[in-house]
């Protein structure tokens, strides 16, 4: 299952890359997340972070690693718990005077979790949609 969805924000590049590569930012934008902490690194490829969000009414628990780091560009984070594994993936591009950038959200289902997955199309469509709002207001104060 995926979500996409494109955001243009008059904040440059940089700015946009240093708050969303911060990935405990989550916590001001994205309305799954109950919390989120660093558990370790500076927020290159490799650090780890743990993840808490409410879906679907339960709450869930993912630690997620960044897998890609590009600066004002890219920026790939995957999370795994014996459920789902996520990936989000941060493309930041020039667009004007400021910014695009298109979050995609992928989850791969484990288990019997993976044949629930089609029936939850719906709440990740509300949850893409929110996100893109949350996403939209965030860096609109960048």
């Amino acid at each position: 299952m995926q979500i996409q969805r494109s955001v243009e924000t008059p904040a440059a590049p940089a700015a946009v890359f240093a708050y969303l590569s911060d990935f405990t930012t989550t916590n001001e934008w994205d309305p799954g997340t109950v919390r989120t902490t660093l558990l370790s690194g500076d927020g290159g490829a490799g650090t780890k972070y743990r993840n808490v969000s409410k879906f679907a009414g339960r709450e869930t628990e993912l630690t997620y690693e960044v897998i890609e780091h590009r600066p004002d560009s890219r920026y790939v984070i995957q999370g795994e718990n014996k459920t789902v594994v996520a990936r989000d993936t941060i493309d930041i591009e020039p667009a004007g005077t400021g910014s695009r950038v298109t979050y995609t959200a992928d989850f791969e289902f484990r288990g019997v979790a993976k044949y629930a997955a089609p029936l939850l199309a719906p709440a990740f469509k509300k949850l893409g949609d929110e996100a893109e709002e949350g996403l939209r207001d965030a860096l609109a104060k960048l």
